[in-house]
């Protein structure tokens, strides 16, 4: 079953195409990846997903729900949330008012704390740092709060933004860790990378994106034996 359904989708800038008949499947319980180079329309597609630059053509059903024309809020409010590139934390705010941002919509005080306190438990160096400012926080520990951040509105999709970009290898291999780990908890996640070894070793499935439009699909395992795929990021 499909949590979010992409049906030929153009989105555009200043009328020029940069996404052209775009169609995705992501099923729920599942991590769907979506490869591809800088500029082959990766953040376009997350930005046609969460609404911040509507497709101008197609369709993006979410639970059933046709999202394409929605404000972004409204389509956050339906159960997707977004760790974005580069972390975007609010650096001069605590690591509490960040994961207090991130529940903005939540109105239950009690439902909050309980949220703040699981996702303490998934990083308890975020517990250990409660009241630091965010901006004074190590890129590792900024991706953390980022991810933690994300989790409480406890969505049902969760997309994520080149997770690696800028992260020691170290922080690379835990935060895919935590991708999964947040996964098997019932997650259904969409993972956006140029990270090829260590994204298909936990997505199930997956589709390449080259000039705005899906040139190869499949499960995990068929897009790494996939002869373009190797050409262009195996080498």
């Amino acid at each position: 079953m499909a949590l979010l359904e992409i049906q030929h989708i153009y989105t555009a800038y200043d009328r020029i195409n940069v996404l052209e008949d775009v169609s995705i499947e992501v099923p729920k319980g599942e991590i769907t990846c979506i490869l591809g180079a800088n500029g082959a329309g990766k953040s376009t597609l997350i930005r046609s997903i969460l609404g911040l630059t509507p497709a101008n053509r197609g369709s993006i059903i979410f639970n059933d729900d046709e999202i394409t024309s929605l404000p972004s809020h409204r389509i956050i409010e339906k159960g997707i949330a977004c760790v974005p590139e580069g972390r975007r934390v609010f650096p001069r705010m605590t690591v509490d008012e960040n994961l207090s941002a991130g529940a903005y919509l939540v109105k239950d005080k009690k439902v909050i704390e309980e949220r703040r306190k699981h996702v303490k438990q998934l990083f308890p160096r975020l517990a250990e740092r409660s009241t630091q400012l965010a901006g004074t926080m190590s890129g590792g520990e900024q991706a953390m709060l980022a991810i933690g951040r994300s989790l409480m509105s406890s969505p049902e999709l969760l997309i994520f933004d080149e997770p690696s970009l800028g992260l020691s290898p170290l922080f690379v291999k835990e935060n895919f860790k935590i991708i999964k780990d947040i996964n098997q908890m019932g997650t259904t996640i969409l993972l956006v990378e140029q990270n090829v070894h260590q994204t298909l070793a936990i997505a199930h499935h997956g589709y390449v994106i080259s000039k705005g439009q899906v040139v190869a699909q499949g499960s995990a395992i068929e897009l790494a034996n996939n002869a373009e795929v190797q050409a262009a990021y195996f080498g």
